[in-house]
């Protein structure tokens, strides 16, 4: 099973690196999944990722207190408002933009409920 939770984790990881480039795509729910995966493979890349200077403070943040860093919230924010206002330009369908605005909207509501980190 290492060699499985190794694999997802790498994937986990390129994919929050393909998040960090890209605004729709969510950079730190990958990385929480990236350091559960480590944890359960390997504790080299654990160790490595959560003593990384820009992705371990937020994933120590959310294991201890189950907090989000505002500026984090923030670029969440855009990102949400962002895929709406594409949708809106794209003329979306109103039942997907409906389905799309309940949605979002309830993970906006999450991640602004969750303690400042």
């Amino acid at each position: 099973m290492k060699i499985v939770y190794l694999c997802l984790g790498l994937i986990s990881l390129a994919l929050a690196l393909v998040g960090v480039l890209l605004p729709l795509l969510p950079t730190v729910p990958f990385l929480l999944l990236c350091a559960f995966f480590f944890a359960r493979s390997s504790e080299r890349l654990h160790g490595w990722l959560l003593d990384h200077p820009h992705f371990g403070p937020l994933i120590l943040d959310w294991n201890e207190n189950g907090a989000i860093r505002p500026n984090a919230k923030k670029a969440a924010t855009l990102s949400v408002a962002a895929v709406l206002g594409v949708s809106l330009v794209l003329h979306v369908p109103g039942h997907v933009l409906l389905i799309q605005m309940v949605t979002l909207s309830a993970v906006m509501i999450f991640i602004w409920t969750r303690p400042n980190g």
